[in-house]
């Protein structure tokens, strides 16, 4: 509109300054008036014309968010800075310490996390269902004979994964629960909803949405993925019980906090939840083992500790029980329960 009223103006209402402008104006006067006389039959209506100042008319151009052609405004998707990236790490604990001094303490107890994934994202999302509910050593036997089935780590790809029948697969130990699973996150690659590409460029809220539409996928799998696969820096798992235990710990809370309050009790740490979290299970697992020097609580142990209260985390140390954060190297110590998975 703002395009289209200016052109108006400009073809339609010279400046009087310009002589040639005054010329042309006395001209179309004359003409309009012999029309008159001519024609004083046919009615019209004189249109209005409203005039932009070329100004004007550039900051309604300008203006973010809006779409040059149909002037609707657009919706902003913002992704931000993974963990990864150079200096995000050093920023989110000069924010932490600044904002929370209590986890100010925790943070300078422990090492400082390291971010990095090599699997894709198709890859850790079905090394994801392949691991859920199994103890450590079935689930790496069973993701080792998956790799073998599919040609190697290249093979793990939709169509491989969607020509690997329900016989095959079982045949390896995956259940048919979760080759129904594996099948329905490859068609989903395979129809174009979910692509490695999209999922990158999705904003957190989207990228929740779009992934727990996958069978087997839940929340808290989805909040794993984000924190380790993609390395998203705001991410609170609030069904995590390993970080609501951390929480109770940090603030001397009478109870392990409900989901629904999470969010409050950890406001203060955006937008870098994802690491505030990352303490919480440090924290934890400190609680639970205080033999474990803060050396050895370092950036290979991400994701290292056990559900549950601190005596039954210290009674599950030495099984490990279960691969917590399953989208993580295999060199990585893990030994948390998901929650909340489908």
């Amino acid at each position: 509109m703002g395009e289209e009223t200016l052109s108006h103006t400009l073809h339609f209402a010279p400046s009087s300054s310009s002589p040639a402008g005054t010329a042309a104006s006395s001209t179309d006067t004359s003409a309009a008036a012999a029309a008159t006389t001519t024609a004083s039959k046919i009615p019209f209506r004189p249109r209005k014309i409203r005039k932009l100042s070329s100004s004007a008319a550039s900051a309604a151009d300008d203006a973010p968010g809006k779409n040059p052609t149909s002037g609707n405004r657009l919706a902003v998707r913002v992704i931000p800075r993974p963990l990864s990236a150079d200096g995000e790490i050093a920023s989110a604990l000069r924010h932490l310490r600044a904002t929370d001094p209590i986890l100010a303490r925790v943070i300078d107890a422990h090492d400082s996390p390291t971010f990095q994934c090599l699997l894709t994202p198709f890859h850790s999302l079905a090394r994801s269902i392949l691991y859920q509910q199994l103890a450590i050593k079935a689930a790496a036997s069973i993701y080792a004979r998956f790799l073998a089935l599919c040609g190697g780590e290249a093979g793990v790809v939709p169509d491989v994964v969607l020509s690997l029948t329900p016989h095959q697969l079982r045949q390896i130990g995956v259940s048919e629960r979760k080759a129904s699973y594996l099948h329905d996150l490859a068609r989903k690659y395979h129809g174009g909803i979910l692509s490695d590409a999209t999922i990158v460029a999705m904003d957190d809220k989207s990228l929740f949405s779009m992934l727990t539409m996958v069978k087997g996928i839940g929340a808290w799998s989805v909040h794993m993925f984000m924190m380790f696969c993609l390395h998203r820096p705001d991410v609170l798992p609030v069904g995590d019980l390993g970080v609501r235990k951390g929480v109770q710990m940090l603030y001397g809370l009478d109870d392990v906090p409900r989901p629904s309050q999470m969010e409050q009790l950890c406001e203060r740490w955006k937008p870098y939840r994802s690491v505030g979290s990352w303490y919480m299970w440090r924290l934890v697992e400190a609680k639970s083992n205080p033999n474990l020097a803060s050396s050895s609580v370092g950036a290979l142990n991400i994701g290292s500790v056990g559900v549950g209260d601190a005596q039954q985390q210290q009674q599950q140390q030495q099984q490990q029980m279960i691969d917590s954060f399953q989208m993580l190297p295999q060199s990585w110590v893990k030994s948390i329960s998901p929650t909340g998975n489908k």
